[in-house]
């Protein structure tokens, strides 16, 4: 949890040091480089609010000790905030094709924008930023659902934003920067399967991982009922289809004959494939693979969304069929309107953003935590996480009172 809140605030504080200082400067990207700084921003507030609630709002760099302390602001002053740095940001980013592909456009800020607007549930307010990037020639789907994480379509037309990595000095156990910013993406290793002999993955283009994160049987079981075939390919893979590739899985070599975490599948998205390491170095800590961190499959789906709260169902059913159909599957009953609609928009979202961090924060929104995550031990403090002890210990500010509720 520290570490989340302080590499937030971090990048929030380096935002603030690039608008502080180049105000009123005549540097020639200086419209660039603002819009930029504010699109960042606003990106780390609005995850701040998501994740925390009530936080400080800090917008300067403070220049003493004495400057840090600052109280905790509201919800819809944060979100104020967000709001006047998109629309600062949107006047000024240059859009998708522009030179430098990992940088925020001006559509990556108007869909942020519509995204926020939907969790404040301003639907009507969101539709207009959400149909400038629908209607936009330079975005549209991947063709095909496994493009959509392929290292050969990375910052690609369904890309709005994400973070690069890459693989070319050959990391191995004694130059690899445990805990520092790495080039290569670790992550892609912890969530590959376990090796020791209990998945061999025989037959399939995966290597061995670390084991975490693996799909839940909600997953598996919403996938099959769902008869979704080419997105489920491109996301899971059951224990069935890894032994009809010619794989195996043998529980009884992990520890007390269990499997952590396995409910009966293993991960395809964001898994251990062998094109996307390097041959130089330990294949496990030089992953190139990209984090999509926004793309346009979850604008049409929040568009959806916005479109069936706004009573404009017809519309809504046109954004949902184009992500139904880029899976494979037809479109959606032409009957289908209201909450029975809404149900199928939260639904499709399950299975196209599986395993990108997003269902959560739905669930929360939604009101549908505490149904959706019986059983696991979820209760409703944890809609929000707690605040750091450490910001409470250094924020003069700030108490034990400032605490979120729960913790």
């Amino acid at each position: 949890m520290t570490s989340v809140w302080d590499l937030f605030y971090r990048t929030i504080s380096l935002s603030n040091l690039v608008i502080n200082n180049i105000a009123d400067s005549d540097l020639s990207n200086k419209n660039r480089a603002l819009a930029e700084a504010k699109f960042m921003r606003a990106w780390c507030y609005f995850e701040l609010t998501t994740m925390f609630g009530e936080v400080p709002l800090r917008l300067t760099v403070p220049e003493k000790a004495e400057d840090f302390g600052i109280v905790k602001s509201s919800r819809a002053d944060i979100y104020t905030q967000i709001e006047l740095d998109l629309t600062a940001a949107i006047a000024d980013l240059p859009g998708k094709g522009a030179s430098d592909s990992f940088r925020a456009t001006k559509e990556t800020a108007e869909a942020l924008m519509g995204k926020v607007l939907v969790f404040q549930e301003k639907y009507s307010q969101s539709i207009p930023y959400f149909e400038s990037v629908i209607l936009n020639p330079a975005i549209d789907l991947e063709a095909n659902p496994a493009d959509v994480w392929s290292i050969n379509h990375e910052f690609g037309k369904e890309s709005l934003f994400e973070i690069g990595y890459i693989s070319t000095t050959a990391r191995d156990w004694g130059n690899f920067a445990w805990g520092g910013r790495n080039e290569s993406n670790l992550h892609i290793q912890l969530m590959g399967p376990r090796g020791d002999g209990i998945f061999d993955l025989t037959g399939t283009d995966l290597i061995n991982g670390w084991g975490f994160n693996l799909p839940s049987e909600k997953l598996i079981n919403a996938f099959e009922d769902a008869g979704d075939i080419d997105r489920k390919a491109a996301t899971i893979m059951t224990e069935a289809e890894l032994i009809d590739a010619g794989g195996s899985v043998n529980a009884s070599l992990a520890t007390g004959g269990v499997i952590w975490d396995y409910e009966g599948a293993i991960r395809i998205k964001y898994s251990t494939k062998s094109e996307d390491t390097s041959e130089d170095g330990i294949k496990e800590l030089n992953y190139s693979t990209n984090f999509r961190l926004f793309r346009y499959a979850e604008v049409l789906l929040l568009a959806a969304e916005a479109y069936n709260k706004d009573g404009q169902d017809s519309k809504a059913r046109i954004e949902l069929d184009k992500v139904r159909n880029r899976a494979g599957l037809g479109n959606i009953n032409s009957n289908t309107s209201g909450t029975d609609l809404f149900d199928a928009i939260v639904n499709e979202k399950f299975l196209e953003l599986a395993h990108e961090g997003q269902r959560f924060w739905d669930l929360v929104r939604w009101g549908k935590a505490a149904t959706e995550l019986s059983g696991t031990g979820y209760t409703s403090k944890n809609d929000l996480f707690p605040i750091p002890i450490t910001e409470i210990d250094k924020n003069p500010e700030l108490s034990d009172a400032d605490q979120n509720p729960g913790y």
